[in-house]
């Protein structure tokens, strides 16, 4: 389960919106939006925003074990 909490504080720190952040995973904003309320993204995706975000501790936003 993704830590959605602590990916909008990245998306913010970065100047970014969940709309920008979905277009660059190749998603639609709705779809975003959607997974973020699930807090499931697929690996390809995770992939893309841990390199466009420059997520330095991938681990704890996107591998919570809690």
């Amino acid at each position: 389960m993704v830590r959605t909490d602590k990916l909008r504080g990245i998306i913010s720190e970065r100047g970014l919106t969940q709309t920008k952040v979905a277009r660059l995973i190749g998603i639609t904003p709705k779809t975003f939006y959607e997974k973020m309320a699930k807090g499931v993204f697929g690996s390809d995706e995770i992939e893309i925003m841990i390199k466009e975000l420059h997520i330095e501790n991938p681990i704890e936003i996107f591998f919570d074990l809690k």
